[in-house]
């Protein structure tokens, strides 16, 4: 007589079967496996009592599994990105990493500009002040400062890029 419960005497005749099946369900193939287990142990629980389990019954599970799991599945992905999404460090974190770079990639750009250029740039940018401020501030003519502005901005269009390019890899993505 043979010795082996049941279960495993219907396994072996079904498992190859129910496994490839399972494979083809299964959005990960890895999942298979776990899939095929955790359906037959369901099924098993409900009907081994009676001997014997219809294969049916097993693939209609293992088809009902890799459909929760797969939803399941997008779920967490759905949270996770809103998470990602609303968290203060998320999309922050790359975006301060490239922010930063560019911002020393400008201040090295700035401390290049002859002084005249930079100190009109410094009081129309970081002070907010209007070129009729400024041209008051540094007694020059409003000619004068805009021109100024104007070659320094021009010049940084040039040397903020180059600077990005030597500094390393640049972060922007691809």
């Amino acid at each position: 007589m043979n010795s082996e419960p049941i279960w495993k005497t219907w396994f072996a005749r079904h498992g190859a079967k129910l496994l490839l099946f399972a494979r083809q369900q299964a959005r990960n193939p890895d999942d298979a496996e776990d899939l095929v287990q955790e359906a037959f142990v369901r099924i098993w629980r409900l009907y081994g009592h009676t001997g014997e389990v219809a294969p049916g019954l097993v693939y209609r599970a293992i088809r009902r599994l890799a459909i929760d799991w797969a939803r399941s599945i997008d779920r967490r992905v759905i949270r996770e990105q809103k998470t990602y999404e609303l968290s203060p460090l998320s999309s922050s974190f790359e975006y301060n990493l490239e922010n930063e770079e560019r911002q020393q990639a400008l201040l090295r750009s700035v401390d290049r500009l002859p002084m005249e250029q930079k100190e009109v740039l410094t009081l129309k940018i970081w002070s907010e002040l209007t070129f009729d401020e400024i041209a008051r501030t540094l007694d020059l003519s409003l000619n004068t400062v805009a021109s100024r502005y104007r070659y320094a901005l021009l010049k940084l269009k040039n040397w903020v890029p180059e600077e990005l390019n030597n500094s390393g890899p640049e972060l922007t993505p691809s």
